[in-house]
């Protein structure tokens, strides 16, 4: 049903530019790549924080607000890079499991961290608890699910 989609988008200027180019695919995925390391250390030093790890002479809404332009930036050059990457193998991606694992759990992943962790994380009266743990560790296990999928994309036929 969705395949005649996934085609269009492959035909596209930008999916057949890339396509046919030595350099442009290597090239947009190593940025993509750089914003996935950018996206994890800001994920990672809140997700630690709640989890009662590391920098804990810090508060958690103040980590939370330090990292969370990283953050932003980090989604926003994945998703700019992670589009004309999509559109350049859409097919692919269309028969490809690890890809629909990714493309169900970003949702899921965005919804959580910008929706409830944020939040959360930006209470002032938020310390390690129970709470603070299961979120970090919910954070932790979705990105990851994320990432994981990504990069077994590439590496599967």
């Amino acid at each position: 049903m969705l395949l005649p989609f996934f085609e269009w988008c492959e035909n596209t200027v930008v999916g057949s530019a890339i396509r046919d180019s030595l350099w442009a695919f290597p090239v947009i995925e190593a940025v993509h790549l750089v914003g996935l390391c950018l996206l994890g250390g800001a994920l990672l030093i809140v997700d630690l924080r709640l989890l009662g790890v590391g920098l804990t002479g810090r508060s958690i809404s103040e980590l939370s607000a330090q990292a969370r332009p990283w953050l932003v930036g980090a989604v926003t050059l994945m998703v700019a890079t992670g589009i004309p990457l999509f559109l350049s193998e859409a097919v692919k991606c269309y028969y490809n499991t690890s890809f629909w694992v990714k493309i169900t759990t970003l949702p899921v992943a965005l919804v959580f961290t910008f929706a409830l962790r944020d939040r959360w994380a930006r209470s002032p009266e938020l310390d390690t608890s129970l709470r603070s743990r299961l979120i970090g560790a919910g954070s932790i296990a979705l990105w990851l699910t994320v990432a994981a999928a990504g990069r077994w994309i590439g590496l599967s036929a």
